[in-house]
């Protein structure tokens, strides 16, 4: 039997491709182990409460306290006014001594509704919210609500998403397409970009010129807010929080395009903030942390980006800013992410999936 040399050629070829993308990728998902803890009802936003409890919120509005050993799952009453619609509901919750924070698509009449913050002291059966911050103006739309909170000190930093409203996020007297920065107790900070050379900007307001920002976190390396965006088709990033400036949002189009296929903007101009890192196509990112823990000691320092469409989490080395080291760390383990926590004694990660909690920890 003849066998044609070039036939195995080719296919020797596509043997050592296969074997390429199989094996050859930095993605190092066999590393590790992946537990399903619970199932869920579209989960958004996590928080540790101690070393054995992971307080979430559902999208559809409910608040439930996890025990991550036992498995078992209580829910709290609230009080807040939401509504879902869209993609807004129950959005991000994050505790601190004692006392939780809110993000939520808070219902304003008239199918109007806004980003707003809400605090309450931590009750395991029931929880009273009041209000410290709303998005203006309330606006008929259920798209880009954001949004993610961070502490830092005696601020708290929120991220509110443009609405799908596009050049909004360019006025500073509108709140949609903007980071904000209160005190935990809804004060304005007296050194907000407002009162240092800002006069028309709305008093919250930091920063200006974002999307639909799902990622906010606080490093405890540099101090610094990092924050990542959804772009459009194409043109997702991971920056810097910056005082006073403008991520461009909607002159910028970040690499990305409209969703027609027209073009919006450069990937960035002078006078706008600059990512440290982009995504085209996207990827839908999502929650971020700043890694500080034992499990995966080797990745203290290093920034851990989540995502939806991609269903990915990567590994950011941003100590360069002008080369960043992406690695794929994982794809397709756990579905589409929505948040990431990492346990505040051991440092194995949590995962929010659109149906459950996830464990992450070493083989």
């Amino acid at each position: 039997m003849v066998v044609d040399q070039s036939f195995l050629k080719v296919k020797k070829y596509f043997l050592l491709i296969i074997f390429f993308l199989l094996f050859a990728s930095k993605s190092y998902s066999n590393n590790y182990k992946f537990t399903k803890i619970i199932e869920l009802n579209e989960p958004w936003g996590s928080s540790f409460i101690n070393n054995e409890e992971i307080i979430i919120t559902e999208k559809g509005g409910k608040i439930k306290i996890v025990n991550v050993v036992s498995k078992e799952i209580s829910e709290i009453k609230h009080d807040l006014n939401f509504l879902e619609v869209g993609q807004g509901g129950l959005l991000d919750i994050i505790h601190q001594d004692n006392v939780l924070w809110i993000s939520y698509s808070e219902n304003r009449g008239d199918s109007k509704t806004s980003t707003s913050i809400a605090k309450a002291s931590l009750n395991k059966q029931e929880l009273n919210f009041k209000n410290i911050f709303q998005a203006n103006p309330p606006i008929d739309s259920g798209y880009h609500f954001g949004s993610r909170l961070a502490i830092k000190g005696d601020y708290l930093y929120a991220s509110v998403g443009e609405r799908g409203q596009g050049m909004i996020a360019q006025d500073p007297t509108k709140h949609p397409g903007s980071i904000i920065r209160i005190h935990t107790d809804g004060r304005i900070p007296k050194d907000n970009p407002k009162f240092k050379g800002k006069k028309n900007w709305l008093p919250e307001i930091y920063q200006i010129g974002v999307r639909n920002p799902q990622g906010l976190t606080l490093s405890d390396y540099d101090g610094k807010i990092y924050l990542s965006n959804h772009g459009a088709k194409g043109g997702d990033w991971f920056g810097e929080a910056k005082k006073g400036e403008n991520y461009g949002w909607k002159i910028l189009g970040w690499g990305g395009k409209n969703y027609s296929g027209t073009k919006i903007g450069p990937k960035w101009k002078r006078g706008f903030t600059k990512a440290i890192q982009y995504w085209v196509p996207s990827i839908a990112t999502s929650a971020i942390t700043i890694y500080k823990g034992n499990e995966f000691k080797e990745w203290n320092g290093h920034a851990l980006v989540t995502s939806l469409k991609d269903k990915s989490l990567r590994k950011l080395i941003f100590n360069d800013l002008t080369n960043a080291k992406e690695d794929l760390i994982f794809k397709n383990n756990v579905g589409r992410i929505r948040d990431i926590q990492v346990h505040p004694s051991n440092g194995k990660i949590f995962f929010l999936s659109e149906n459950a909690l996830w464990l992450m920890e070493k083989n």
